[in-house]
């Protein structure tokens, strides 16, 4: 009996690894789809693309899948299977309909709850204990599909986003290893989501970023964690020395002024050294910025 062909729709870190390790078991992959690589955004993940044509597959690089075209270029591939591994587009309910075994993705979260964008950044930035993966039927609402397999992972109080990204892509690894043969042989688990439960987050934009010191010293915090290297980073606009200022925010912590009585966002010049930066926060409690980058404006 012949293999059950697969057509991969993948990127970044899960992308990569996730291929990587279906190559590997020996499943035949017929297809990529996938994303050229951005110069403006930092490149600190494996090349999908590259994976691809390192083993010679097909590569398709649409900007979108809403031109009818596409159902004839997948029913040309034949798939049995459709796997979508941190693929950013949606892929129409017409293209997922072409694989007799069904569509599945991997989303970055504990589901239901961080449907949508950027679940990790979200997570962290609300301060929660842990995220996850969650393997499930692709449907027409994205991330509402049944659960297959799922996994949670950890977050420290104090861990970057950094930090926790590999722990990510080794629970996606381990969760599709784990269930591939019932989804090759059509006979994957599919637990209902609780739609209740279900919360729902937007993509994020590096404008996104902007240090609103209003906030609490630990929301600041949460959200340096979870957005700096390798992503944009946080950011305020500040008067330095005489001159305005954009300053990059890439790692603080929240440190107790008692009553310091200055407005949100100001610099604590009394406090202040050569090497910290201390702003003052919502709640009268403070935000020392120990690692920074000053931005011509």
């Amino acid at each position: 009996m012949p293999s059950p062909r697969v057509l991969f729709f993948g990127y970044s870190e899960v992308g990569y690894a996730t291929l990587e390790m279906l190559l590997a078991r020996g499943v035949h992959v017929v297809g990529v789809f996938t994303h050229l690589d951005d110069g403006h955004e930092t490149q600190w993940f494996r090349s999908v693309p590259k994976l691809a044509a390192e083993h010679s597959l097909p590569i398709f690089t649409p900007d979108s899948l809403k031109d009818p075209g596409w159902v004839d270029t997948i029913r040309t591939l034949q798939p049995d299977l459709i796997l979508s591994m941190y693929y950013r587009n949606m892929i129409p309910t017409r293209l997922l309909d072409l694989a007799p075994l069904g569509a599945f993705n991997m989303h970055g979260s504990y589901l239901p709850r961080y449907r949508g964008r950027a679940p990790l950044n979200w997570a962290i930035i609300n301060g929660e204990d842990h995220t996850g993966v969650s393997l499930h039927v692709m449907v027409k609402e994205a991330d509402a599909g049944d659960v297959v397999d799922q996994e949670k992972v950890l977050i420290g109080p104090e861990e970057s986003v950094a930090t926790v990204i590999p722990r990510v892509r080794e629970a996606a690894v381990a969760v599709l290893g784990r269930q591939l043969d019932g989804l090759l042989a059509g006979q994957a688990p599919r637990t209902p989501q609780n739609h209740a439960l279900a919360t729902y987050f937007g993509k994020r934009t590096p404008e996104d970023g902007r240090i609103d010191w209003t906030k609490p010293a630990h929301e600041v915090f949460n959200l340096v964690r979870a957005v700096t290297r390798p992503f944009p980073g946080a950011f305020t606009d500040v008067t330095w020395e005489g001159k305005n200022r954009h300053l990059l925010v890439w790692w603080g912590r929240p440190v107790t002024l008692h009553k310091h009585g200055n407005e949100p966002g100001s610099v604590l010049s009394s406090v202040r050294c050569s090497e910290q930066i201390i702003f003052a926060c919502g709640g009268k409690d403070s935000f020392e910025v120990a690692d920074y980058e000053w931005v011509d404006s």
